[in-house]
C-alpha cells in the first residue's frame, strides 16, 4: 500500500513537554501560550493527506497539566492517483485535573479526494476539554471530495459522545439535503467538557440562524453549526466558545 506514514506525539506535564516529536508532514513547534499552561502548534511540512497516506496525532495531557494544541493552517485533503483513502487519526488523553484545548484548522475536502478522519478522546473524571472541528466541502468554486469524520469521546471510561458525518461522492444520499447540511459548504462543532457543568447545567438554545447548543448526558455541551464558508463558520464557533467559557470555564484560554 502506497502513501506516507507519519505520527506526531506530544506528552504534556505540569513541568513541561517531555515528548514533542513530529514526522513527515506533521512538524511540531512549541509556541507562546495565550494564558497559563503550554501551547504546541502543528505546522504542515508538506502537502498531505493524499490517497493512501496514514497520518496520526497523539497527545497525552498528564495529571494537572494544561495544553493548547492548535495548527498553523488548514488541512487540505488532496486527490491522488491511488484509489486508497487517506486517513487522519487523532488520539487524545487527558488526565485528572488536566486540561486540553484541541483547536486544529479546518479540514478542506478538495474535489477528487477521499479522507477518513477519526478523533478519539479519553478523559479522566475531572478533566476539561475544549475541542473544535471544522469541515469545508470543496475549495472555492469546486464540488467536495469524499470525507467521513467520526468523533468519539469517553469520560471516566464511559461513552460521552459519538458522532459520524459523511459527505461527498460515495456517501449515502441525503448528506446535502435539508435534514443535514441543507446546501451549506461548511460545518463544524465545538465540544466543551468539564465538571463545572455538573454544578451548573446548560440549557439547549439556538445560536443565531444555523447553530445550536445542546447539553449532553454528562458534564458537557456541544455546539453544532452550519455556514456558507469557512470564515463565517469560524466566527460562529468562536463566538459560542467565548460565551460558553465565560460562563462555565473562565480561566480556559481560547485563541
Amino acid at each position: 500500500m502506497s502513501g506516507v506514514r507519519a505520527t506526531a506525539r506530544i506528552v504534556a506535564t505540569p513541568a513541561g513537554l517531555p515528548v514533542l516529536s513530529g514526522e513527515g508532514p506533521l512538524a511540531l513547534r512549541r509556541t507562546r501560550a495565550a494564558g497559563p499552561g503550554l501551547r504546541v502548534t502543528v505546522v504542515g511540512a508538506m502537502s498531505a493527506p493524499l490517497g493512501g497516506d496514514r497520518l496520526a496525532v497523539e497527545a497525552e495531557v498528564r495529571e494537572g497539566a494544561r495544553l493548547t494544541l492548535d495548527a498553523a493552517a488548514a488541512t487540505v485533503s488532496l486527490p491522488s492517483r491511488t484509489a486508497v483513502p487517506a486517513s487522519y487519526d487523532v488520539r487524545l488523553s487527558v488526565g485528572e485535573h488536566a486540561e486540553l484545548c484541541w483547536l486544529p484548522g479546518p479540514v478542506i475536502s478538495a474535489y477528487g479526494s477521499d479522507l477518513r478522519a477519526r478523533t478519539r478522546v479519553e478523559l479522566a473524571a475531572t478533566a476539561r476539554l475544549v475541542l473544535r472541528e471544522e469541515q469545508v466541502l470543496g475549495r472555492h468554486g469546486e464540488p467536495p471530495g469524499t470525507l467521513v469524520s467520526r468523533l468519539t469521546v469517553h469520560r471516566a471510561g464511559r461513552p460521552l459522545f459519538d458522532q459520524e458525518l459523511g459527505s461527498g461522492p460515495g456517501v449515502p444520499g441525503g448528506w446535502d439535503g435539508p435534514a443535514v447540511l441543507a446546501g451549506h459548504r461548511a460545518t463544524g462543532q465545538l465540544l466543551v467538557v468539564g465538571p463545572e457543568f455538573d454544578v451548573k447545567p446548560a440549557r439547549p438554545r439556538l445560536l443565531g440562524e444555523s447553530a445550536v447548543l445542546t447539553p449532553l448526558a454528562g458534564p458537557a455541551v456541544v455546539v453544532t453549526a452550519l455556514a456558507p464558508d469557512a470564515l463565517r463558520l469560524r466566527r460562529v464557533l468562536d463566538e459560542a466558545a467565548r460565551d460558553i467559557l465565560a460562563e462555565w470555564l473562565p480561566d480556559v484560554p481560547y485563541r
